[in-house]
């Protein structure tokens, strides 16, 4: 995993560079999505070529594991446009927030999404979990663990539907939590990076920003 030099913007795609230019890039390409009129971009021979040696992503998603959530394809990008991590429900750990600082402590990535999504296995799981008081086995109870700061705000804020409550709740702690640590703290606050929380309908397709959008 290697980030490239400033010569790599000079791409057949232009390559944003500042927050609000990608996020306007990830939600053109989440139109197009919605609509069925997909371009396709940077998925050719010459675009493998030319990011074969070296990468330099416009942005980085943390997303859910769910298979009805590929990045790639909802935002209608290609390769060396994003960092993808995806994770049950979102949940992080040193490992994962490292793996969000990468793109832009190395390589001046603008912006991050974190991007939840409707009817989230995962969060689904962990609100049962911790409404019966019933551990789930293994390791799925780390995120459980991960996922209990979401359900205690989704219990505080009630509503009719309170696993889709908790999924948004996720999305908005979790980018929270990146937007003001010690490493991405100095980017936001300069307006180098943004950390954008957001919700994918599975039944329209259409990505709402919920908080972080930059100005």
């Amino acid at each position: 995993m290697k980030a490239a030099p400033a010569s790599l913007d000079a791409s057949p795609t232009a390559r944003p560079t500042t927050p609000a230019a990608a996020l306007a890039r990830l939600m053109e390409g989440n139109d197009r999505w919605v609509s069925g009129a997909l371009q396709h971009p940077d998925r050719d021979p010459n675009r493998r070529q030319f990011v074969a040696q070296e990468q330099k992503p416009f942005a980085a998603i943390l997303s859910c594991i769910d298979s009805r959530v590929p990045p790639e394809l909802l935002f209608d990008t290609g390769l060396g446009d994003l960092y993808v991590m995806r994770t049950g429900g979102e949940a992080i750990d040193p490992v994962v927030t490292g793996s969000a600082e990468y793109g832009p402590m190395t390589s001046g990535t603008p912006l991050i999404m974190v991007l939840g999504h409707q009817r989230c296995g995962a969060v689904k799981a962990a609100h049962e979990s911790l409404r019966d008081g019933k551990p789930l086995p293994g390791n799925l109870q780390a995120i459980v663990k991960a996922l209990q700061p979401a359900y205690e705000q989704a219990a505080k804020q009630g509503g009719a539907d309170p696993v889709e409550t908790m999924a948004r709740a996720q999305a908005k702690l979790t980018a929270t939590d990146l937007r003001s640590n010690q490493d991405l703290a100095p980017l936001v606050g300069k307006g180098a990076l943004a950390v954008v929380g957001a919700y994918y309908s599975l039944d329209t397709g259409k990505v709402e920003v919920l908080t972080g959008a930059p100005s």
